[in-house]
């Protein structure tokens, strides 16, 4: 099969190799799938690089855990019935050295997710990391329903799945985005008002939209930075959850402000989510592609052997929306 991988931490450019490896083999309680859309998020390009200290933990490693394709065979233990099953694929390259990034990838069953007739398998490749961390920033701890809630970053893949979600819950949605384009994207995925982060009256925009009001949730992308201004808009009891803080690590909590808001604060890593919170997005996910239908949210789509020149153009911070590569050739 043609696939992309690496031998070594580096430069795009410089470590992924295109070309032929051995088509993989089901074991037991897996699925082979043949690979139609992988789909390319911050913490494949992250895992390249060792962010933060992130080894290599393979020989050869193939990137990506999203993707979608059609079931080709299956292991022992697996029904035979769910060859020729369409499926969204998530988690394939968390510990594992083999993701989406090829013709065919072996998962275990339970990652191989059936798709529903109405979203296409390009959009498919986009739901797992996005779609799973912003059900576990947004329900963990409460129902969205009837609830305000302000979501940073609405163009970034993650914010613009959890933008949809939201509002398919039944919430108010304020998104904050850093330009005009992005302004568009989050208001197209269905944010009832999109503002400005970099607004000197941020914090007054958000009152007045609210009447007042503070929200009841912050679904945020970049914890260090902009954890006073969160502090201005989230009510007392209020949640503050967040899956990222790539430009500042280290962010100093107020323990005193916190203690008398009464404030509750955790953060989402999609790869460790429990067992049964997972089970839940999935139901959740389900319901949201039948009932509202996922809006596209894809940027570009790039033939497998440009796997490098899509894992740049990511890294570049320019594009709105979500990098998708076919693998279908």
């Amino acid at each position: 099969m043609k696939a992309v991988w690496y031998e070594k931490q580096g430069n795009a450019s410089e470590v992924l190799i295109y070309g032929e490896m051995e088509t993989p083999t089901p074991k037991n309680n897996e699925v082979l799938i043949k690979v139609h859309y992988s789909g390319l998020n911050p913490s494949d390009t992250k895992r390249r690089i060792g962010f933060r200290g992130q080894k290599h933990a393979f020989h050869s490693i193939i990137p990506h855990s999203d993707g979608s394709g059609i079931i080709e065979a299956v292991g022992s233990n697996i029904d035979p019935k769910r060859i020729g099953e369409r499926v969204w694929i998530y988690s394939a390259q968390w510990q594992r050295p083999f993701g989406t990034a090829a013709n065919f990838v072996c998962v275990p069953s339970n990652l191989a997710i059936t798709l529903e007739d109405s979203i296409s398998l390009e959009i498919g490749a986009t739901i797992g990391i996005p779609a799973l961390t912003a059900y576990a920033g947004m329900f963990k701890y409460t129902n969205p329903k009837n609830k305000t809630i302000l979501i940073t970053g609405g163009a970034g893949s993650v914010g613009n799945c959890a933008i949809q979600m939201a509002k398919h819950a039944g919430a108010t949605v304020i998104s904050s985005v850093s330009g005009d384009n992005k302004m568009k994207a989050a208001l197209t995925a269905g944010a009832d008002h999109a503002l400005r982060y970099d607004s000197k009256n941020f914090a007054d925009d958000i009152m007045k939209i609210t009447k007042g009001e503070k929200v009841d949730l912050i679904f945020d992308v970049a914890l260090g930075t902009n954890l006073k201004t969160n502090l201005d808009v989230i009510k007392d009891h209020g949640i503050i959850s967040t899956y990222a803080s790539d430009k500042k690590a280290i962010a100093e909590i107020p323990f005193q402000k916190f203690l008398l808001m009464n404030l509750t604060l955790y953060s989402v890593f999609m790869y460790l989510l429990p067992d049964k919170m997972m089970q839940h997005a999935l139901e959740f996910i389900k319901d949201w592609q039948i009932n509202s239908g996922i809006k596209p949210f894809i940027a570009e789509v790039y033939p497998l052997e440009e796997t490098a020149a899509a894992h740049l153009a990511l890294e570049s911070g320019k594009t709105i929306g979500n990098i998708i590569i076919d693998c279908r050739n």
